[in-house]
């Protein structure tokens, strides 16, 4: 994507939730909103002393009544331990048919081993019923937050990339696969096709944290981040089931994810975090940041074919930024994604809400 990236401000920050004593990261959240208006968003709070990865971390929540102006206190939800697991991660909210809230969440079960699940609520987040397996095979899977995807048909798409491991060993390199229901979450299968990279000495990631878009009934894209200087596309036209090799995309970016969303207008709003700040993940790897810096948004009004030129709203080089997550509104859109610095700890450790009201995505 060729372009010149301009420096706007866009909204305003509405919710700043940094690491403290006791909770070392809050990262990875998801919206919903809720017919009566009401915003939920949940994020992985962590606790102890860590915030890595593989650390102790459950799922909390904060409210807003207000369009996302203002949040209520947040509430942890659910704990690794009544998961059975050491770690819960990368929360996606989608509602489900019945009006039920659908709460899909990763649990790190063992060092090699993790399994994605799906919780409902009837009353607007407020009790969970039990957990359903997404997942019905044995892997170590990553999944992003806010990515689960219904597709007009009905089905429901979970995209995860699946690492090859075993007692205390995980490969690097992962395959981007797809789990899916067609009942509304009640039964879950795989579909067989996957997508790979193939083998080179130059790419240590494979596709990693793969997205779905439904560009038409039943054609989806989707995308994924390497460690290649772009992320990599790949499309199905039979709902999910069959892919194409999957190849270089127009957007250039660090190994940091992509995140895009249509609106109700059909606008695809993308959020990603473009080169040229990133020499590779070896040559010059910055462990706050990871080279994951500025944050743009660009908008496609013809379906994907083409895009905006990128405006960055975020741009300290001493934060990174990632793992966006959007929400549209009657009056706004909402983002959340992490954005630490070297006295957080990484940029992983703290979480901003963005609001940008509609005037200003006009402009975009």
């Amino acid at each position: 994507m060729e372009y010149q990236m301009k420096k706007v401000e866009l909204g305003s920050v509405t919710a700043d939730i940094g690491p403290k004593e006791g909770n070392p990261r809050n990262s990875e959240g998801t919206f919903l909103q809720l017919a009566d208006g009401e915003i939920l968003f949940v994020y992985s709070r962590f606790r102890g002393d860590s915030g890595d990865d593989h650390a102790f971390a459950d799922l909390s929540m904060m409210r807003s009544r207000d369009g996302g102006r203002s949040w209520g206190e947040d509430t942890i939800i659910l704990t690794f331990e009544g998961e059975d697991g050491v770690n819960m991660m990368s929360p996606a909210l989608l509602m489900m048919q019945n009006g039920d809230v659908g709460l899909f969440y990763l649990v790190r079960l063992t060092y090699s081993r993790t399994q994605i699940f799906l919780r409902r609520s009837s009353d607007g987040g407020r009790t969970w019923g039990e957990r359903v397996v997404c997942t019905p095979q044995e892997d170590f899977f990553v999944m992003n937050n806010d990515r689960v995807v219904r597709l007009v048909s009905g089905r429901i798409i979970v995209p995860v990339a699946s690492h090859r491991a075993g007692e205390g060993y995980m490969d690097g390199r992962s395959v981007s696969v797809f789990f899916y229901s067609d009942d509304d979450g009640i039964t879950w299968n795989w579909f067989v096709d996957k997508c790979s990279l193939p083998y080179s000495s130059y790419c240590y990631s494979g596709l990693q944290e793969p997205g779905v878009l439904e560009l038409a009934p039943g054609i989806v894209w989707g995308w994924a981040r390497t460690d290649l200087g772009r992320q990599f596309e790949m499309f199905s036209v039979d709902g999910g089931e069959r892919w194409s090799a999957c190849q270089p995309s127009r957007f250039t970016s660090p190994n940091s994810p992509l995140s895009m969303k249509r609106d109700s207008d059909g606008t695809i709003y993308a959020v990603w975090n473009p080169i040229p700040n990133y020499e590779g993940r070896f040559a010059s790897w910055d462990a706050v940041t990871g080279g994951r810096f500025p944050m743009v948004i660009a908008a496609s009004r013809d379906n994907g074919k083409t895009f905006s030129s990128p405006k960055a709203f975020e741009w300290d080089e001493s934060r990174g930024y990632c793992y966006c997550a959007m929400c549209f509104t009657e009056e706004a859109l909402l983002l959340a994604y992490c954005a630490g610095d070297g006295t957080d700890g990484s940029c992983l450790t703290r979480t901003r809400i963005r609001r940008i009201e509609r005037e200003q995505l006009a402009e975009i």
